[in-house]
Formats: structure tokens, C-alpha cells, sequence
């Protein structure tokens, strides 16, 4: 049976299910170069050990190019019990001090090996000088067995003149868009640099044939994919350059970070050093996004509060009851951003990483006034977006009073007074729309319920409020329930139009 998406995170990060051998080519040492030279170590980590722990690497003058293997033992368990699964990345000599100046990669466990030349690395490594010195490999021990977890590495040095460095190229901040209009993307995306199985160039392929405009780079704890878009992006594709922050106590997206951009992820909420990195990634143009905020698997539940992030993922790939419940977690929320606090947009995206996943679904669409990072992050930023399955559902969601003022998603409606006629309209098209049914919801709760075939164009569906009845109202399109009393699976989502008056 193939691996989905929530398999994969309920197994835990190190327990990939087919370590991916590192691309490239060993190149042939020249005549009179040193011989190679290889490295072993050994150790053994105690249950209760560290989340990380640095193993030493001296690397020698004159390496061309350093090849590093791992493996540990894997002793059967008792049922219930989580065995040994062991990540890994490295270091160079500039150091492991907290915020990754020395940091050249992380492959976490989705990789037996991983090589560095100043031309070339590994996908999840930075390729660039093998300068030497003191380096240290990061091992991440995800679990440990109780009889412990022994492991081995070797290291292997080829000796020789250096490549030439690659350039480091990014790929384009705009895309061929259509001015302002609502564009589709996908957030959250895994490719071969973390723990995916396509390449950048296959995802393109992927998201362009999903109907996407824009999609985020977000792999693992690495940022060594932002290269890696440059010459595989069609004119039609805006790729914003990110990570998925991937933590102890939960995981984050950086969403459309300055191009190069590393964060680190060797913190727990306990550490009180997430407001550091949130900020980072904010002064790098960037939106901090909580991903899967009550997913079940180790380490993926989100314990850091949500003071600072700009949005939240409250749907992430195929629906299930934890998606349910960030989606009621976040709409407990919205009463504060309703009396002019400060309130979180809500946002989807596929976590992508293998089949039967599928790259756009669900996607979020956003309206922004081109198809540039700067439009797309202040679109969502503003909450002006919503949530669908697929390209294939279009949500029109917005709210008028009699005087003729108006809002849509993510937009604030202003009336002549609490009880002013406020009137909400809502229409949903596209395949498998019909079936499904239209909900309002409101801070009362879900106040509305029809049929969607009872709202179709060119009549959509019709509510009227007012101020003092509802702080603020949004729209759900859900399919029929599979498993009553939770409700079926949305076809999409919005975000509010929040409603105020003098």
C-alpha cells in the first residue's frame, strides 16, 4: 500500500519509508592528488537522549569533494512503542551556534547519504567550500529505542582542486499574471531537497497542470531548493522561497522569504526562542504560518501559541478530524479580530510529498493585485483568500449594505449602525459543487444551511444581518457527511467579512 501524506507524518520525519541515495558524480581524483580517505565513527545514544547531538568531523586541506554515510540499528520494539529512527545534517567550521551561520544541510531521515563539492551537493545541502577545519555532523535522534541507538558514519575525503563555485541563482519575484484577479497556490510543497519525491522541475509540471499560479518552496528545514527553481519555473508560475520550520513542538511555514533564506528549527516551545526565528522570517519578507496545527504525530501538534504568526494552515491535504479541529480552533478566534484585535487569516495548502498526494489539493486563492511575492504575501496577509479542493471550485463570497457599501473576504464592512440591513451573498461553482451544501457561520455558530443547488448563478445565496447580530460572517461549501454527527469534507472555505458599525 502506497504512503500517504498523514502516514508519512505519523511515522515521524526519520522513518522515511526508502532512503534516496545522493545525486552527482564522483569525480576521478587527478594524477599526484592525495588518496582518499575515509573516516569512521561510532556511537551510541541513550533513550532520553538530546534532540540533537554534534558529532565532531575534522576535515583535512585539499578536499575536493566529502561523501557521508550513515546507518543504525533498528531492534524490534514492543507494540506501541516507537523504535530508533536517527536524522542527520551537517556543519562547517563557521559553526552550530543557533541560527545556522555555519549550516551547509539537512536531509533529516530521508537519506542514507550525502555528498558536498563546491559546485554540487546533495538536494538538502548547500554546495560550496569544503573548507578545513573542525566541521560537525548534527545527528536529530527522532526516537530511541530502549535499548538504545547505536550508529555508524563514515566520511569519505577525495583530495584535488576545487570546481569552480555554481552561481546562486533564484527564480523570478513575478510571474505573467493578470493584474488584479484572484490567483491559486499552494503553500506547503515537499520535492526531492527534503522528504519528497519529485524534483522542483517535476513539481512545476504538477502545480501548472493543477491550475495553480503560485506555489511555496517549504521543504524540511533546508533552504537548498531556492537554487533549484531558477531554470525549471514557467513564465506562468510564481515560486515564492520558504521552508517548513520543522520543530519539536510543531511545525511552521515561511512563506515567501527573501530568496536564501535559512531559519532554524533547534528550539522547543519551552525554549522561548520561537519570537527570535518568527521574526526573522518576517524581516525577511515572510509570513509565519503554523502548519497542521492539531495533527496527531510526534512533534507535529503546535505548542508555540499563535502570537506570532500572520496566518494558519487549518486545512492540510485530505480532510481529516484534525483539520476539524483547527479549522473550530481557529474560528474561535475570529470574535477578537472582530472588535479591531489583531486576527489570523486561514489558509490551506496540499503538503505534498509523494503519490497519492496531489500538489493544489486543497489550494488557497488569493486576491492580489498581480502575480508578484509582494501582491501574493498582502493578499494573504490581509486574509483576502479562500480555501477549495481544487481549481475546479470558484467561491464568490461578499457583503453589501443598503447604503451600498461593500466588503469581501478578509475585508471589513462598515455599517451606518448596529442594527443596519447588512446583506451577505454567497455562490459556489464548479465540478461537484452541486452536491454539496452552503453554510454561513457567523460567531454564533453556523446560522445557515442550504442545498447548493438552491444558489446558483446568476442568483446566489442571500442573508441578511446586522452588526449587533454578527461580529463577523464566512462561508463554507462542504460535500455530503461521511460520518455523521462531523460534517462532510469542505469543498472550500473563506475567510470572514467582519462586520462593524459606529
Amino acid at each position: 500500500m502506497a504512503m500517504t501524506r498523514r502516514d508519512l507524518l505519523a511515522s515521524g520525519a526519520a522513518a522515511a519509508a526508502t532512503p534516496h541515495l545522493p545525486a552527482g558524480t564522483q569525480a576521478a581524483a587527478p594524477a599526484g592528488a592525495p588518496a582518499p580517505r575515509t573516516t569512521t565513527l561510532r556511537g551510541t545514544l541513550a533513550p532520553g537522549a538530546p534532540d540533537f547531538v554534534e558529532v565532531p568531523l575534522d576535515v583535512p586541506p585539499g578536499v575536493s569533494e566529502l561523501r557521508v554515510s550513515y546507518t543504525y540499528d533498528k531492534p524490534p520494539v514492543p507494540p506501541g512503542t516507537p523504535g530508533n529512527a536517527l536524522d542527520i545534517g551537517i556543519f562547517d567550521p563557521h559553526g552550530t551556534a543557533l541560527g545556522g551561520r555555519g549550516f551547509r544541510g539537512w536531509s533529516g531521515g530521508a537519506r542514507a547519504a550525502f555528498f558536498l563539492r563546491t559546485d554540487e551537493a546533495t538536494p538538502g545541502y548547500l554546495p560550496g567550500p569544503l573548507t578545513p577545519g573542525r566541521w560537525h555532523l548534527l545527528l536529530g535522534p527522532y526516537s530511541v529505542a530502549p535499548q538504545g541507538l547505536a550508529y555508524e558514519i563514515t566520511a569519505a575525503f577525495s583530495f584535488g582542486p576545487a570546481a569552480p563555485e555554481a552561481p546562486r541563482r533564484y527564480p523570478p519575484q513575478r510571474a505573467r499574471g493578470r493584474g488584479r484577479a484572484w490567483y491559486r497556490g499552494d503553500c506547503h510543497i515537499h520535492s526531492v531537497h527534503s522528504d519528497g519525491r519529485r524534483t522542483p522541475a517535476e513539481i512545476a509540471v504538477l502545480a501548472r497542470a493543477a491550475g495553480l499560479d503560485f506555489i511555496n518552496s517549504s521543504e524540511h528545514n533546508t533552504h537548498s531548493a531556492h537554487t533549484a527553481w531558477a531554470d525549471v519555473v514557467p513564465p506562468e508560475l510564481l515560486v515564492l522561497t520558504g521552508e517548513e520550520i520543522t520543530t519539536r513542538t510543531g511545525h511552521v511555514l515561511a512563506v515567501g522569504t527573501d530568496p536564501g533564506t535559512f531559519v532554524d528549527w533547534r528550539y522547543r516551545a519551552r525554549d522561548d526562542r520561537f519570537g527570535r526565528f518568527a521574526r526573522a522570517v518576517r524581516g525577511a519578507g515572510g509570513l509565519v504560518v503554523p502548519a497542521h496545527p492539531h495533527a496527531t504525530c510526534v512533534g507535529c501538534a503546535w505548542k508555540f501559541g499563535f502570537g506570532e504568526a500572520d496566518a494558519v494552515e487549518v486545512w492540510n491535504g485530505p480532510w481529516t478530524p484534525d483539520d476539524e479541529v483547527a479549522l473550530a480552533s481557529w474560528d474561535a478566534t475570529l470574535r477578537g479580530g472582530a472588535r479591531g484585535e489583531r486576527r489570523l487569516p486561514a489558509v490551506a495548502g496540499s503538503d505534498y510529498h509523494r503519490d497519492p498526494d496531489r500538489v493544489g489539493s486543497p489550494q488557497t486563492v488569493v486576491l492580489a493585485d498581480d502575480l508578484t511575492r509582494g501582491a501574493v504575501l498582502a493578499g494573504l496577509r490581509a486574509g483576502r483568500c479562500y480555501a477549495a479542493e481544487s481549481d475546479r471550485v470558484t467561491v464568490a463570497f461578499d457583503a453589501v449594505t443598503s447604503h451600498g457599501a461593500h466588503a469581501g473576504i478578509g475585508e471589513r464592512l462598515r455599517a451606518e449602525g448596529p442594527d443596519a440591513d447588512v446583506r451577505v451573498r454567497l455562490s459556489a461553482t464548479g465540478a461537484g459543487v452541486e452536491g454539496c451544501e452552503l453554510r454561513l457561520v457567523t460567531d454564533q455558530g453556523v446560522v445557515l444551511t442550504v442545498p447548493a443547488a438552491a444558489a446558483t448563478a446568476p442568483a446566489p445565496l442571500e442573508w441578511h444581518t446586522t452588526p449587533a447580530r454578527s461580529a463577523y460572517v464566512r462561508a463554507e461549501v462542504r460535500h455530503p457527511p461521511t460520518a455523521p454527527p462531523l460534517p462532510g469534507a469542505p469543498a472550500a472555505l473563506t475567510n470572514p467579512v467582519f462586520l462593524e458599525a459606529p
